[in-house]
C-alpha cells in the first residue's frame, strides 16, 4: 500500500548504486585487469571501498523481497519480480551491446549468441558470459528470490523468521566446515546481508523480539568476519591497502542504519519521497560499468580526465532515467496485466484438465 511505501529504502538504493559507479570508475576499472585506460586517483583511496554498495543491495533486497512476498501469492511474488527486472533489464542489456559491438573493440566484444542468453538473465546459471560484469549480482539476487519462492509454494512465508535462523546457522557452520556446492546453494558468501534486510522487515512489520535481535547481532557478527577474511583477496588483486576498521566501520554502518529504517527513526529521511533517486538505481547499475569503461577507453587522454569522468557519470545517470521513462513505465502495468492474464488461463487449463 501506499502509506507501507519505506521512502529511505529509494535514497539508500541510489547511495548503493552510486558508491558502486565511483567503485568502478574511480578505481576497480583502472587498478587491475586492464578495463579502463583511465586513472583517477584523487577519489581512489575513498571509491576504492564502494564494492561495499552491492552488500547494501542484498540486505535491502532481503527487506524488500520478504516486503513483497509477504502476501503469500507465490503468482504475486513471480510477477512482481518480473515486472520489476526484465523491462529495464532488456533495455540496459541491449543499449550496452550495441556500444560493445560499435565502439568497445579491442578489449570488449560480444557475439549475438552471447547477447540472447544474456537476456534471459540466466546466462550466469550456464557459463555464458555477460555483457557487463555487474550482471553477476543478479544472478545472486535470483537464488534468493529462489528460496523465498520455496517458502511461498510450501505456505511457509509466515514462518520466515525460523528459515532465517536456520539461515544464519547453516552459513556459520559452512564456514568452520566448507561444502562448495552447499555454500553455492545458500549464498553464504552474502547471507547474513540478506537474513539481516529480511530480519528488519520482521522488525519493521512487527517489532522486536529476542530471535530478531539475536538473529541481527550474528547476522552483523558474520557479516564483518566474511568482510575482513575476503580483504586479502582484494589486496593481492588490485595490489592496494584496505583499512580493515573502515571495511567492519562500513559494514556496521549498513546494519545500524537499516536497524534506523525497522524502527522508523530515520526522521525527515524517511519523511521526504526519494522516489526519482530510486527509479534510477536499477538501469544506473546495470548501465554504468562497461559503457564508462568504454568511453574512458575511446576518448582517454585526449578528453581532460575531469571532464571525462564526471561528464559520463551524468551521461550514464540521464541514460538511466530515460530508461525509465521510456522503458518502464510504459511497459510494466501493460506486462503485469498480460501474465496475470496468462497466469489465469494457465490456471484454467489446469483445473479442466483435472
Amino acid at each position: 500500500m501506499q502509506d507501507d511505501r519505506v521512502n529511505e529504502i529509494d535514497l539508500l538504493r541510489f547511495l548503493a548504486a552510486l558508491s558502486v559507479v565511483f567503485f568502478h570508475y574511480s578505481f576497480r576499472g583502472y587498478a587491475a585487469d586492464s578495463l579502463s585506460v583511465m586513472p583517477y586517483p584523487m577519489l581512489a583511496p575513498v571509491s576504492k571501498y564502494g564494492y561495499f554498495g552491492v552488500e547494501l543491495f542484498f540486505m535491502i533486497s532481503g527487506f524488500v523481497i520478504l516486503m513483497t512476498a509477504a502476501s503469500g501469492s507465490l503468482r504475486g511474488f513471480i510477477v512482481s519480480r518480473i515486472v520489476r527486472l526484465y523491462p529495464a533489464f532488456w533495455a540496459c542489456c541491449t543499449i550496452t551491446f550495441v556500444i560493445t559491438i560499435a565502439v568497445g573493440a579491442p578489449r570488449y566484444f560480444a557475439s549475438f549468441g552471447q547477447y540472447l542468453a544474456n537476456m534471459t538473465m540466466l546466462s550466469g546459471f550456464f557459463n555464458v558470459p555477460s555483457i557487463d560484469g555487474v550482471y553477476w549480482s543478479l544472478f545472486v539476487e535470483i537464488r534468493f528470490y529462489l528460496m523465498v519462492a520455496v517458502l511461498l509454494t510450501f505456505g511457509m512465508i509466515e514462518k520466515a523468521q525460523i528459515f532465517i535462523v536456520g539461515w544464519i546457522i547453516c552459513s556459520i557452520l559452512l564456514e568452520i566446515f566448507p561444502v562448495e556446492r552447499l555454500q553455492t546453494l545458500l549464498i553464504t558468501e552474502y547471507s547474513p546481508y540478506f537474513a539481516a534486510g529480511a530480519t528488519y522487515f520482521l522488525i519493521w512489520k512487527n517489532g522486536f523480539s529476542a530471535a530478531r535481535i539475536a538473529t541481527i547481532s550474528t547476522a552483523w557478527g558474520l557479516a564483518v568476519y566474511q568482510s575482513l577474511r575476503g580483504l586479502k583477496g582484494f589486496v593481492a588483486h588490485f595490489h592496494t591497502d584496505m583499512n580493515g576498521w573502515i571495511v567492519a566501520m562500513i559494514v556496521t554502518t549498513f546494519f545500524v542504519v537499516m536497524l534506523l529504517v525497522a524502527l522508523r527513526r530515520t526522521g525527515l529521511f524517511g519523511r521526504t519521497r526519494w522516489l526519482l533517486l530510486g527509479s534510477l538505481t536499477y538501469p544506473l547499475y546495470l548501465l554504468h560499468q562497461h559503457i564508462g569503461y568504454i568511453v574512458f577507453n575511446a576518448a582517454y587522454p585526449a578528453i581532460n580526465k575531469h571532464l571525462l569522468f564526471w561528464g559520463t557519470i551524468m551521461a550514464v545517470v540521464a541514460l538511466a532515467h530515460a530508461v525509465h521513462v521510456l522503458i518502464e513505465k510504459p511497459i510494466s502495468s501493460p506486462m503485469k496485466a498480460a501474465l496475470n492474464r496468462l497466469s489465469d488461463r494457465v490456471q484454467r487449463l489446469a483445473l479442466r484438465s483435472n
